[in-house]
């Protein structure tokens, strides 16, 4: 147990001894490189994405592109005369000890323990067996199951040769460039499989429901026999790219919980008399947050391109788990809550100058594509990602009072707001008649609504987007403060902020009683839908609206959007809306912004709620609900996206960066009663 957690996470055979109730829940380990492992609570795997040892083996060059290489260990145990397979019918508990998933299973009178994680810094999973207690010895076989594909699946059966070693085997996949890796024991016999056996037709049910290939197969490469008794209760194995891993479990695990607890111990210095009244899905969500936190490194760069052979270390954000990569719209939306909120400044500092290299006409680019040095028109597709640099820094600056790094960005800054003053490209640029900012092209998806079916754009918003143009106007308001830090003339970025903030009353729809959600459309007319976007007119900033027009903004979202883990994307009111997300690529892409929830809204809305009406305890509340959540899906993280009508099923990916940085720095500024990372 990590030292001043109190176990947030844990439950009985009601879930575990239930087949479907446990498979819905999905542990998640990573190592801070990319790399991952995770599975089912039930011990299957139902994802193409599911493993003990995903590897992102370019890294910290690339920690996206991750390869499955150790799916399972098949496990049987024997005793009593008895073989059974080790499944959900024999466990009886399930527990998430800080980072560590840990089972136990009952067998008659003997109870096994199983733990598993990573090591932070190594492509190196622990799994830790540990007798309790029996009356008699107890023998566990464990088949490993391994392959070298990519983890968004197929089945290309790659060429895998096995290599016993003293104390296991060892992988080695033909493919040029391929990495091998190990599966070791600290004791007990391994018999390798000599040729491997390639077993198929693995079941992937949720794969089959979103509508993509659901079977699988991997190579049966080697079984560990051993025995577990009073005398010797324990058993490690590890897989790993490393040739001689750490094979001493009760150490491995020691540095784990070691790391877990320095976590608490930065998140405790940062928040001083908070941390004390906080319940223990707030600390679990502390945990969570730096599983999103990964190396990468950092090339030199002239102009916004990188140049070959300056590799320097870096690190940036993982928009989610299992599938996403680093987007820079993604990154900054997450970055104060995961890093600023954790006492992690730092690590916020690099991730806010690394991004600043690769500034390219006033733009950050939204992706990083494989090979840094092809960054693009392509990779540049955002309009709302920059500004959210923008709001970053200020909250970075805030939180720290670091005036060198703004000194250092500020020319960059400057590029930025030049560009958008001038016109950049895809139609971005300030229209001088209102001050407003313009985005958008046909075929092109700006906004963070950016859902694109066989070419078609769900949402295109083109024109002004309200939450683009509630940004606008913050980043000019943070650029004169910085100006003023930095010695140099304010007062054009204050004459831009405040012709912004007049022109930003152009959204009030008085016949609605809240904000346009896009002014001048291609056809002039403006779009009325109510969507959550207009909130950061409230959340992010004072003055933009009236009193009386935000107290409107904040009811309405809250009547028609609110849900207890995050606010619908459109209203239900509206002919579009759809209600489940679900099917095939096509079908929840149609509905990703037509009405699902999106969990991090919740806290921009508690934040907004907390505002107008002055009742940072009643905003908290409204976060309660997080903390059963994590009991839930990807168990104790927050998931990406949630059905739009109730009960509000979790979907999309188990673990969301933005959904976790949100909630966390919302409970932190409201249990602060607006301090901390309010507005300067």
């Amino acid at each position: 147990m990590v030292m001043g957690l109190s176990q947030a996470i844990s439950f009985g055979s009601e879930i575990t001894g239930d087949l479907a109730r446990a498979e819905e829940r999905e542990w998640l380990i990573t190592n801070g490189l990319g790399s991952y492992g995770s599975g089912t609570v039930a011990g299957t795997r139902t994802r193409a994405y599911h493993g003990l040892l995903v590897a992102a083996l370019r890294a910290p060059a690339d920690p996206c592109e991750r390869t499955l290489l150790v799916a399972a260990l098949e496990e049987v145990v024997e005793v009593g005369g008895s073989s059974v397979p080790l499944g959900h019918a024999w466990m009886v508990s399930f527990a998430l000890e800080g980072t560590v998933p840990t089972w136990r299973y009952a067998l008659g009178d003997a109870l096994l323990e199983k733990r598993l994680w990573m090591q932070s810094g190594a492509h190196t999973t622990t799994v830790l067996y540990r007798l309790l207690q029996a009356s008699q010895p107890v023998q566990l076989s464990l088949t490993a199951l391994v392959n070298s594909r990519s983890h968004h699946g197929g089945i290309p059966r790659p060429e895998i040769s096995l290599q016993a070693m003293p104390q296991g085997v060892r992988m080695v996949p033909e493919a040029t460039g391929a990495t091998p890796f190990v599966v070791l024991s600290d004791r007990g016999s391994t018999t390798v499989a000599t040729p491997g056996e390639w077993c198929g037709g693995f079941a992937l049910p949720a794969e089959a429901e979103r509508g993509l290939p659901s079977r699988d197969d991997h190579l049966r490469a080697a079984r560990i026999r051993v025995c577990l008794s009073a005398e010797q209760p324990t058993l490690t194995v590890v897989a790993s790219t490393e040739l001689q891993p750490l094979l001493d479990g009760e150490r491995a695990l020691q540095e784990r919980r070691a790391h877990d607890a320095l976590l608490l111990e930065r998140w405790r210095e940062a928040q001083p008399g908070l941390v004390e009244a906080a319940p223990p899905w707030v600390a679990q969500l502390v945990l969570a947050a730096d599983q999103f936190v990964v190396a990468r490194s950092r090339p030199g760069a002239v102009e916004g391109i990188p140049q070959e052979g300056q590799q320097q270390n870096g690190q940036t954000i993982l928009a989610g788990y299992p599938w996403f990569g680093d987007w820079g719209r993604d990154t900054m939306i997450s970055l104060p809550g995961l890093t600023l909120v954790t006492g992690r400044a730092a690590i916020a500092a690099q991730i806010l100058s690394t991004y600043g290299q690769f500034v390219s006409q006033g733009m950050l680019p939204n992706r990083f594509p494989e090979e840094r040095e092809t960054l693009g028109e392509g990779d540049y597709n955002t309009v709302d990602a920059t500004l959210w640099y923008a709001e970053a820094l200020r909250q970075y600056h805030q939180a720290t009072g670091d005036g060198a790094l703004i000194r250092e960005l500020f020319p960059k800054l400057q590029e930025i707001i030049k560009a958008h003053c001038q016109g950049t490209r895809h139609g971005i640029c300030r229209d001088p008649a209102d001050g407003l900012l313009r985005a958008g092209e046909e075929g092109l998806q700006l906004t963070w609504m950016d859902a694109k079916v066989n070419g078609e754009v769900i949402t295109p918003r083109i024109g002004k987007p309200v939450e683009v143009n509630a940004l606008w106007c913050c980043a000019l308001r943070t650029m004169a403060h910085f100006a003023e830090l930095c010695g140099e003339r304010s007062e054009d970025y204050g004459a831009l902020a405040e012709e912004a903030q007049r022109g930003f009353q152009r959204f009030w729809n008085e016949a609605t009683g809240f904000c346009f959600d896009v002014l001048d459309g291609p056809d002039g007319s403006p779009e009325e839908a109510l969507r959550p976007n207009q909130l950061l007119a409230v959340a992010l900033t004072d003055g933009l609206l009236s009193g009386p027009q935000a107290r409107k903004v904040v009811t309405v979202c809250g009547q028609q959007l609110l849900t207890p883990l995050g606010l619908r994307s459109l209203d239900p009111r509206h002919p579009a809306y759809q209600g489940h997300y679900g099917g095939g690529p096509v079908e929840r892409d149609r509905a990703y912004h037509q009405g699902t929830v999106w969990g991090w809204w919740l806290g921009p809305y508690a934040l907004a709620h907390a505002r107008v009406h002055g009742d940072p305890e009643g905003a908290l509340r409204l976060l309660e609900a997080v903390g059963p959540h994590l009991n839930t899906a990807g168990v104790g993280s927050i998931s990406e996206i949630f059905d739009g009508d109730a009960p509000h099923g979790p979907r999309g990916c188990i673990a969301q960066a933005w959904s976790v940085a949100e909630v966390l720095r919302a409970w932190v500024e409201l249990r602060g009663a607006g301090g901390g990372l309010g507005r300067e």
